[in-house]
This record gives structure tokens, C-alpha cells and sequence, in this order.
């Protein structure tokens, strides 16, 4: 997809203030400081359009932008390790899942991860409830530049026998650009996809 429009629309905190499924979805998800607003500012080619932070746990609302008046990429907020109050993350969970669940134009979860990482508990989990649910996956491990390409490879195996994918893991870069044609045809596929 050639991105010749991309517009901020609204930040939801709570699910019945979400926009109206008009357009089909592409949802981003992640932990903290993973790199998913680093992810989205590449694949749009527009630096600073999501803001990106220092700090883990900046995106506390599930964000929806609009890319070509034909598509919702939703920036869904970080989990683990988010310097913020348990009360504010306990908000997240509910909102998080009833998205997840309840939205009928969703194309396709985007799970992000740090290739320097080993997959934890809570991903394994929520990989296996996104089957349930039949929503449609791809994970992206991020940061490649920073690791040696044997370890990447390594990771990837890992990754791929954790949660029991075989093909759809992208290893990518935001520095480098690696990855991001991969990873768009991913997208137009999804979008294509009738659900």
C-alpha cells in the first residue's frame, strides 16, 4: 500500500466510545517500549506521527488513525513492564480484551516483541486466546539491529516453537527498514481477507 493520507482520529479509553466499524482494522499490540509507535512511524514513512517515548506505558487508551480513508491502524496500549499505577493497568485489561473481542471489522493482530527477548507466560497465553477467538496473527520481532544474525535466527526458532507459529513472524528494524516490505504485504493480504 502506497500511504498517501494518514490522520490521527481518536483515543478511546473506554468501549463504548469507539469510532464505528466502518473501515477495516489493522490493531497493534506489544509491551512496553517494544517499538510499536517506531513500527507504525516507519511503515507510514512519516516520522513523530505516532509519538514515540522513553518511558514504557505512554499509551495508556487504544488509538485509531487513519491511513488512506480506507483503513484503522488501532495503537493498543503496552503491557508489562508500564511504569503506571496497577489501577490504571487494571483499566487496560477490560478495554484491551473487549476490543479484541467484540470488533467485527479487525483484520489482523500485529503482536510485536523484542528479539533480544525470550517469549514470556503472558504472550503464550494471549497467543492462544487470539486462536480462540480466530483472530488472525502476525508477530514482529523488533530491534534486529541489535542483535548478531545467528542470534536472530536463533530467536526466531524460539519464538516460532513458543507459540506454535510456523511462517508468520518478521523480523524487523526501525532503523534499518528491515522487514517493512515484508511486513506490508502481510497487511494488504489481511485486507483483502474477507472475514
Amino acid at each position: 500500500m502506497k500511504v498517501t493520507d494518514a490522520r490521527f482520529i481518536k483515543s478511546v479509553y473506554h468501549l463504548p466510545d469507539l469510532p464505528k466499524p466502518l473501515l477495516p482494522e489493522l490493531a497493534f499490540s506489544g509491551r512496553s517500549n517494544v517499538g510499536k509507535s517506531s513500527l507504525i512511524n516507519v511503515l507510514l514513512n512519516r516520522k513523530g506521527f505516532a509519538k514515540t517515548s522513553s518511558t514504557p506505558g505512554r499509551t495508556q487508551s487504544i488509538n485509531f488513525m487513519e491511513i488512506n480513508s480506507s483503513v484503522y491502524f488501532v495503537d493498543l496500549p503496552g503491557y508489562g513492564y508500564a511504569n503506571v499505577p496497577l489501577a490504571v493497568r487494571k483499566k487496560w485489561q477490560p478495554l484491551i480484551e473487549g476490543y479484541l473481542a467484540q470488533r467485527t471489522t479487525l483484520r489482523l493482530l500485529v503482536l510485536l516483541a523484542d528479539i533480544r527477548r525470550e517469549p514470556q507466560e503472558d504472550e503464550e497465553l494471549f497467543v492462544a486466546w487470539l486462536k480462540q477467538l480466530d483472530i488472525p496473527l502476525l508477530v514482529i520481532l523488533t530491534k534486529i539491529d541489535k542483535v548478531k544474525k545467528n542470534s536472530q535466527v536463533t530467536s526466531l526458532r524460539q519464538w516460532q516453537k513458543r507459540l506454535d507459529i510456523d511462517e508468520k513472524i518478521v523480523l524487523f528494524s526501525a532503523v534499518t527498514g528491515e522487514g517493512k516490505e515484508k511486513i506490508w504485504r502481510y497487511l494488504d493480504l489481511s485486507l483483502r481477507t474477507v472475514k
